[in-house]
């Protein structure tokens, strides 16, 4: 068996799907991604209204429990759906790369997985892994919807908006095929390094504790208050989608990734409309 750096098993990964591709093939791929990066970050996503709002908490618990079963529906019911086909699709790479090819990004994958489900760094006392299924980030959000006074009927019964169903269609839609996979879960990624902040406040303003559980899993690494990665998941899934994306693919992707954000931003400002705009409209109509 080879003597292998098992001490960065992300660097590792990161390196080996670099040297994967031939340099000019990997440096023009990492051109495209850079583009696509910044018309994701550029997107007007980014100033929707209702970050300001949920941050200035302008919404009662209702509707914060209202946004939470919608934001249920549209991604967190099935984003580790979409790590896992993700996983699984990198068998689309042998074809066109060496073998065992497929094992750095799938490799990388796992650790968002591992992430996702309830697993933590380090060696428990009886040298095998350290987690616990009830800390996967479904289950935690589970729990913060039980805290929150959301009952099993009230999610049962809850008709996701239209917006909200386009939203998980989309990404769904994707499952088929390995890049389109990685490109929108990059953007999902983004998406809840925007958003998880402003919820959290949503939520610590009706005195509920964020410091523990969902909330405290969801951030960056630079943040102080939480135990997040999500930057350094985007940052994953868009190398791994640096080696994996063809030039036949580029528009494709592009398109792709610029119609998730406006797809969100459309999810985000029926939040708004649907919560605080009709609010207003029946408090005027009632006066």
């Amino acid at each position: 068996m080879p003597n292998l750096n098992i001490e960065d098993p992300r660097g590792q990964a990161l390196k080996a799907m670099a040297l994967s591709l031939p340099i000019k093939t990997w440096n023009d791929n990492e051109d495209f991604i850079n583009r696509l990066k910044e018309c994701v970050k550029s997107h007007s996503l980014g100033g929707n209204k209702m970050i300001g709002a949920l941050l200035s908490g302008q919404f009662t618990l209702e509707q914060v429990k209202k946004i939470h079963l919608e934001y249920r529906h549209a991604i967190v019911q099935i984003f580790t759906d979409a790590l896992l086909m993700a996983q699984f699709q990198t068998r689309q790479l042998e074809p066109r790369l060496a073998p065992g090819d497929k094992m750095a990004p799938r490799a990388l994958l796992t650790l968002n997985i591992l992430d996702e489900f309830g697993f933590t760094p380090g060696v428990a006392i009886n040298g095998y892994y350290k987690g616990h299924h009830q800390y996967s980030h479904y289950v935690l959000y589970e729990q913060l919807l039980n805290e929150l006074g959301v009952s099993a009927f009230d999610r049962t019964s809850h008709a996701p908006s239209a917006i909200a169903k386009e939203v998980r269609d989309f990404l769904e839609s994707s499952f088929s095929d390995y890049s389109s996979i990685l490109a929108l879960l990059a953007v999902a990624e983004e998406q809840v390094i925007l958003f998880s902040p402003p919820l959290r406040k949503s939520v610590a303003i009706h005195k509920h504790d964020v410091s523990n559980g969902y909330y405290r899993v969801h951030g960056t690494t630079t943040d102080s208050d939480t135990d997040g990665a999500d930057d350094d998941h985007e940052n994953d899934l868009w190398t791994a989608l640096t080696q994996s994306c063809t030039n036949e693919q580029q528009e494709k992707l592009l398109s792709m990734c610029q119609g998730y954000c406006d797809l969100w931003d459309k999810f985000w400002n029926h939040q708004y409309e649907n919560n605080l705009v009709a609010e207003e409209q029946l408090k005027a109509e009632l006066a």
